[in-house]
């Protein structure tokens, strides 16, 4: 699965809004936190791929959070942001082990290509359209047909057809609740149900998306014939 899991860390809670929010929208899944302690905390306990982290921090400084993510989580990028524009902040924070850095005030759009960026660093090829049978998914643009009609999906309908085309095989609820939903998503949820059946309804006949009793959800233009949950 390689939708991107990001973790926002800013100590002005309407910063950190204005970026779940416009991250959110881009199709990624995004938690937030507000100081270097519960940033820490978050990176032990969930699988993040970037990290877009303020630099001046209350609590443990974002410095030293920046110092602690090749150990806590390795192979996690991180964005800092800061508001001092000198050459020397820029080099320091770089040289901290920040992958990239960006001063405030700044563009959304160009956050996001940023974090997009960071996220291919690791070696991953990733399309930037996706296909499978009729459906094509523009991931830059986010936006996807079928048979090339467009399909008025919302971002989280998006972000979980998304996983189901990159996925070698069939996906549990959990699986796309960690990569398709931030953490506050309750484990016992219906919310991936009701996803999946809006693509279904929207993506038309045939059906692509099947069932796996007791398993998951997959992609499949034939179903096999001994598949009991085809199309649930």
């Amino acid at each position: 699965m390689d939708t991107m899991r990001v973790l926002v860390v800013d100590d002005e809670p309407a910063m950190a809004r204005m970026l779940v929010i416009a991250l959110d929208r881009a199709g990624l899944a995004v938690d937030a936190v507000h100081d270097g302690d519960a940033a820490l905390a978050q990176l032990a306990i969930n699988d993040y791929d970037v990290v877009v982290l303020d630099r001046g921090l209350p609590g443990v400084h974002g410095d030293e959070v920046c110092r602690q993510v090749p150990r806590i989580r390795p192979g996690c990028r991180v964005l800092m942001l800061t508001a001092a524009r000198g050459l020397d902040d820029r080099v320091g924070g770089l040289e901290l082990g920040a992958d990239d850095y960006l001063v405030k005030p700044f563009e959304l759009p160009e956050l996001i290509a940023r974090v997009r960026a960071l996220y291919r660093r690791d070696g991953r090829p990733v399309a930037p359209v996706l296909a499978f049978a009729e459906i094509r998914l523009d991931t830059n643009r986010r936006t996807a047909t079928r048979a090339g009609r467009p399909l008025r999906l919302t971002a989280k309908e998006l972000a979980v057809l998304e996983l189901l085309i990159r996925a070698d095989g069939v996906l549990s609820s959990e699986q796309l609740l960690e990569k398709g939903w931030d953490e506050h998503a309750d484990p016992f949820t219906n919310a991936v149900r009701v996803i999946i059946s809006g693509l279904r309804r929207k993506l038309g006949p045939p059906p692509l998306i099947h069932t796996a009793i007791n398993s998951g959800y997959y992609l499949a233009e034939q179903v096999p014939a001994d598949d009991g949950g085809a199309g649930r």
